[in-house]
């Protein structure tokens, strides 16, 4: 069953620090390639580290590993991703003439893909 969340992309330190390393290196994509959920929440659904997630909004949806948050960063009810592909894919085009999508606390659908098996690395 789906639930509601709000979602904030944004940047992290071990992102600003792997960006260094290169974009297509480990720790950039890590970081960028998992969606981080309040303990509470993790726990309320019944999901495990590593869990994989269908992630929705009006402007499109992405499947993405799941890490719970450090205690206290995330409220429950509130998504966190860092900026990257899978972060773009649930943003809108339109910038309201910012030059900036939309980024910041918008609602999303979630739900838990049990039986999930990534795609092979290409």
């Amino acid at each position: 069953m789906a639930e509601t969340f709000i979602i904030i992309p944004g940047r992290t330190s071990r992102q600003g620090a792997g960006i260094s390393e290169g974009k297509f290196k480990k720790n950039y994509q890590e970081e960028i390639s998992q969606l981080q959920i309040s303990p509470e929440d993790m726990q309320r659904l019944n999901l495990q580290p590593g869990d994989w997630v269908r992630v929705s909004s009006e402007s499109g949806h992405i499947e993405v590993q799941i890490k719970p948050a450090k205690g206290g960063e995330l409220p429950p009810g509130l998504l966190f991703i860092a900026y990257g592909d899978l972060s773009s894919r649930l943003m809108g085009a339109d910038t309201h003439g910012s030059g900036m999508p939309t980024s910041k606390a918008f609602d999303v659908e979630m739900v838990a893909l049990p039986n999930h098996k990534p795609a092979p690395a290409t």
